[in-house]
């Protein structure tokens, strides 16, 4: 019998990836539950849950159940995790410790139903560390020094901006301002420009393809199928990434502004760092094309996206699993919680 593997796992608005120590990565799938209304009983989680996102008979219904990165339906996310965490540890006689993620504009109300979902999903113990510090640790950088710098993690429903020295954060703006939040300004604008209803995943499929928020040299366009609002029937309208940039216009607006805040309110000394080391992009949310350009435009500071943007918070939550002995049951060591204290 061993040892029940330690598990950090990072619980997004948009997708849950699961990090075993020793193991890295080992599990990366939407957060989407799919249940039956009738009998209130888990058909299908993840990847296979979401493949009936907008396509269910009545029966069936397809829950996302964390919105703007916070748990909106716990039950369903304490049922989600214990499939992930079953998925990954197997049946083991010993509950694992888990190290979970979240958004840093987090309440302790919210906090505390994180821990309780992980708790009740089958951990032995729940330690929570925030996003953009998680970020940080997942794109190399070392957090331990005196040195500044400046993350900007964009995932699915958060987008959570940070300064981090010293291993803590020092200046932070969590806006509620991300991926789903693009998607809906694009279903929002097709619908007003071209009279064209599309679904979220189709809006997701474009902001990949064409999306961009930074002039691109060569314009690319794609035919995108939705329903005539003016018709009713099926039809086919073709959009440019020149038309995309309109359409992120405000949300990306509001991550400028939540970026500049921060900026304004870091203390000079660390602010010189950040324009040295240069800002770090992490989460699905930054690989819309043009983001790192348009953010070095706007700031005079370099900006580039780490390396496997999306897996960053993953793999810092793993690899500070390392240092679980260090942290207290159930709270982030970090910054905040030493100010409050």
């Amino acid at each position: 019998m061993s040892m029940a593997k330690d598990i950090g796992i990072d619980l997004g608005t948009a997708s849950v990836l699961v990090y075993v120590k020793g193991k890295g990565i080992v599990l990366n799938e939407p957060s989407v539950v799919a249940m039956d209304k009738n009998t209130g009983k888990l058909l299908k989680v993840g990847t296979e849950a979401q493949a009936m996102l907008g396509r269910t008979p009545g029966n069936i219904v397809a829950i996302r159940p964390l919105r703007e990165g916070v748990i909106s339906d716990y039950d369903m996310t304490e049922r989600m995790l214990r499939e992930f965490i079953h998925k990954v540890a197997g049946v083991s006689f010993f509950k694992p410790r888990v190290i979970i993620c979240v958004p840093s504009g987090i309440t302790e109300v919210e906090e505390r139903a994180v821990i309780d979902a992980g708790i009740q999903a089958g951990a032995r113990k729940v330690y929570l560390i925030e996003e953009p510090v998680a970020a940080a640790i997942g794109a190399g950088i070392d957090i331990a020094k005196p040195d500044g710098h400046m993350v900007v993690d964009i995932g699915g429903g958060t987008a959570d901006i940070a300064v981090i020295s010293l291993s803590g954060v020092v200046e932070s703006a969590s806006i509620k301002i991300a991926g789903d939040q693009l998607n809906e300004a694009v279903v929002k604008y097709m619908r007003r420009t071209h009279n064209l209803l599309v679904g979220e995943r189709t809006a997701e499929e474009m902001k990949k393809q064409i999306g961009c928020v930074f002039p691109k040299e060569e314009e690319e366009t794609m035919d995108v199928k939705g329903r005539c609002l003016l018709t009713g029937l099926p039809k086919v309208v073709t959009v440019s990434s020149t038309e995309m940039m309109d359409a992120f216009e405000e949300p990306v607006e509001r991550i400028m502004e939540a970026i500049h805040s921060v900026l304004e309110r870091t203390p000079p000394e660390l602010v010189a760092d950040i324009s040295t080391n240069g800002i770090v992009m992490t989460g699905g949310g930054s690989l819309v094309s043009g983001f790192d350009k348009l953010v070095t435009a706007r700031t005079g500071i370099h900006t580039m996206i780490a390396e496997d943007a999306v897996s960053c918070v993953a793999l810092g939550t793993g690899k500070s699993l390392d240092s679980l002995g260090n942290m207290q049951d159930g709270t982030m060591n970090l910054s905040r919680r030493k100010q409050m204290n």
